[in-house]
């Protein structure tokens, strides 16, 4: 059997270890591999398919292979045309293609005609999943649904079935907002409202194809006799609802290989069941458990940190990732004072790269995003968006804002007036305004309002000082106007009571204002800002649809799992943003988290940076929770490599001119230490310093630096 292997290596140049000719050759029954971040999980895969084919004399025709996506579904059909070029092609497919062919096959049987709600090119304007939506929050939220709102709302339905979470516990299930539930039923029976005629949005492809192969024997058969051998990639990302339609393909025979990643599992939120997993023994009693726990892609220093990182998660399988590689420098942290230094620092790092196409910038939450494009775009930089639902610069708030401008221009407008009224914190009804649009009345919409609305004193006074504001906004910078726009008309105020309304995170809504604020500064007048937001949002659009060949990469946590990149900075890493509030409520929801930022370390192949800022917008802000847990293993293991290292001697007598208050050092400055001499600071922490001395880095306490007055600043 090993002759199989040899001339792989003769023919492909590949050599597998001993793990993955493991992997290859256990092809009856169930198998969980275990695939580390690097770990050739796709080469393994493929000549497992081609050992089935030249070892066991297999037939393509009875091999299945499942992908989480099309384009994972498409690298590996390219992948085993290259390696086995002679054999006839594979079924790679993803499991929502397999799931509607047997769903097809179930209705026509049951008689059934279906409409499709996704997907379909042929759908109706006003016949899909998202319409259909829209318009059940409006009729029981009694307002527009804003296009968070709806898309909190699809995420929530989609869990819902992918959980295969019973109908009658929908409404008891907590969702993003009140009511979120009765809506998710409601749509459910719109769906199913016209006798034998069912319309259909993706999920449901999964959920009628479980059930057919659950409750129809015969079809079940049918499906079940087409394989003999099935392999589920990626399958930390399947959902129970996934799982189960394997579970009654593969009963007869058993014969499946699941490859996954128990820490790589980060789509708990949209149904993804990484306990499903760690229980898998509890489905298939015999099955065999393999771990590709060594790392080719990354250097020994990010493997070592990573793979210590992900053992503080309590929920997951023991592994130990491992690599031979060489080392490449140490992991590098990074704290600034501010959200605009670690901006520029990651700009000039970029400017000085030539090859782009190896660096990616990683962030938690895409409205990160914006200020990276602004500034990349404003010098040239040439950028790719990895992430396609980038909706940044048609999000509401942003929307509003213009709207705030916009009647600035021309105060007698009554339907711009109708859409921020809302928005001042005044307190007013729908239908006050919508009174006021019907009527005759034009002028100067704050009076006008003003007189054919009764209103409260305290309303009438509140619109008699917007009105003023309003009088003195048109000469203003875009700048100085979003700033009013926030405090003195009160908008933040009303973000506030909005968010607590419907759940959303009030610091994401704010960071937007903040990222608009900041683009604003950048213009003189408030139509070059509004210019400046279409020619970004053409820039995104250009980046993501029609990307440079050497481009830097944007990309969140979630979006960037399979690349990989010679440099990665991962942004923005204080506390709230990763993990988050949320995350820090529930254990499994941390480990989830710990998961994706353990996700962001493994892209980088040489060189991983970890960037914080102590301040934004006057507020202190602390380090994460994940970049302190990476700030204690990189201590610990300098302080196991380097014990020898001669500490100071402190019982010398402080030294008057020596340094003893953090404020007076910063990063780049030359110093002399009183045991190690000359050195220029490459970075200060929250409890250490990090110091160069000729050839050496040196890692120090912060605290007994500044206690003894160990360091006099050097005149340049």
């Amino acid at each position: 059997m090993y002759d199989f292997f040899e001339r792989k290596k003769r023919e492909l140049g590949i050599e597998l270890n001993e793990v993955q000719k493991k992997a290859v050759m256990q092809t009856e029954g169930p198998l969980l591999l275990l695939a580390c971040p690097g770990s050739g999980k796709t080469t393994t895969m493929i000549m497992r398919i081609g050992y089935l084919l030249e070892e066991k004399k297999v037939p393509a025709s009875r091999l299945k292979a499942i992908t989480f996506s099309r384009a994972s579904a498409r690298d590996m059909a390219e992948r085993y045309e290259k390696f086995f070029p002679g054999h006839p092609p594979i079924d790679f497919s993803t499991i929502h293609s397999l799931a509607f062919l047997i769903t097809r096959t179930y209705l026509k049987k049951t008689g059934t005609s279906y409409e499709l709600l996704e997907g379909n090119k042929k759908e109706r304007a006003m016949l899909t999943k998202s319409s259909i939506i829209k318009e059940l929050y409006r009729k029981t939220m009694r307002e527009e649904g804003t296009e968070d709102d709806i898309q909190a709302l699809l995420t929530f339905i989609s869990f819902l079935k992918n959980r295969m979470i019973p109908h009658s516990e929908w409404e008891h299930v907590k969702g993003p907002f009140h009511n979120a539930g009765a809506i998710a039923m409601q749509y459910e029976q719109r769906k199913s409202m016209t006798p034998g005629h069912l319309l259909l949005d993706f999920d449901d492809m999964l959920t009628i194809a479980e059930q057919a192969l659950r409750c129809d024997q015969k079809l079940a058969e049918l499906f079940r006799s087409r394989y003999d051998y099935m392999l589920t990639d990626e399958s930390q990302d399947t959902s129970l609802v996934q799982h189960k339609i394997i579970e009654h393909l593969v009963k007869h025979h058993a014969n499946l290989c699941v490859v996954a990643d128990d820490d790589q599992s980060i789509y708990t939120w949209r149904g993804a069941d990484p306990d499903y997993l760690l229980d898998f023994q509890q489905v298939y009693p015999d099955m065999e458990l393999l771990k590709m726990e060594r790392n080719y892609r990354s250097s020994k220093e990010i493997v070592e940190v990573s793979s210590e990182f992900i053992k503080r998660n309590k929920m997951r399988y023991d592994k130990t990732m491992h690599t031979i590689n060489d080392t490449a420098g140490p992991v590098v942290m990074k704290q600034f004072e501010s959200p605009k230094e670690q901006l520029e620092y990651v700009t000039y790092e970029v400017l000085n790269e030539k090859n782009l196409s190896e660096v990616a910038i990683l962030f938690r939450n895409n409205s990160s995003s914006t200020l990276y494009v602004n500034e990349l775009h404003r010098r040239g930089i040439p950028f790719y968006m990895k992430d396609a639902d980038d909706k940044f610069f048609s999000h509401w708030i942003v929307e509003d804002i213009l709207n705030f401008m916009r009647l600035s221009f021309n105060v007698e407008r009554k339907d711009i007036f109708a859409k921020v009224i809302m928005k001042m914190n005044v307190f007013v009804s729908r239908h006050m305004v919508n009174h006021f649009v019907n009527t005759h009345m034009t002028g100067n919409v704050f009076e006008s309002f003003i007189q054919s609305t009764e209103l409260k004193r305290s309303q009438v006074e509140k619109l008699e000082r917007y009105q003023e504001i309003y009088d003195k906004m048109s000469s203003m910078r875009p700048a100085q106007v979003i700033r009013m726009i926030r405090y003195e008309l009160e908008y933040e105020e009303a973000l506030k009571s909005r968010a607590e309304k419907f759940g959303y995170r009030i610091e994401s809504l704010l960071g937007i204002l903040d990222t608009l604020e900041s683009i604003a500064s950048q213009v003189r007048t408030m139509v070059e800002f509004a210019n400046r937001l279409k020619e970004l949002e053409n820039a995104v659009a250009e980046a993501k649809y029609n990307p440079k060949d050497n481009a830097v990469t944007l990309s969140t946590f979630h979006s960037a799992k399979g690349l990989e990149f010679s440099r990665v900075f991962l942004i923005d890493l204080v506390k709230g943003i990763i993990p988050s509030e949320e995350d820090e409520l529930e254990i499994s929801a941390m480990e989830e988290a710990r998961r994706l930022f353990y996700v962001g370390m493994t892209r980088a192949k040489r060189k991983l940076e970890l960037l914080s800022y102590r301040a934004m917008d006057g507020k202190t802000k602390e380090d994460s929770k994940f970049l302190n847990e990476v700030r204690g293993i990189l201590m610990k293991s300098e302080e196991t490599k380097k014990p020898q290292i001669k500490k100071a001697d402190l019982t010398i007598p402080l030294d008057p001119d020596g340094v003893a208050d953090r404020d007076e050092l910063a990063d780049g400055m030359i110093v002399t230490h009183r045991v190690f001499g000359r050195g220029v600071i490459e970075s200060i922490g929250a409890e250490d310093i990090q110091i160069r001395f000729g050839d050496t880095v040196k890692r120090l306490s912060l605290e007994t630096i500044l206690s003894r007055r160990l360091l006099k600043v050097m005149a340049v």
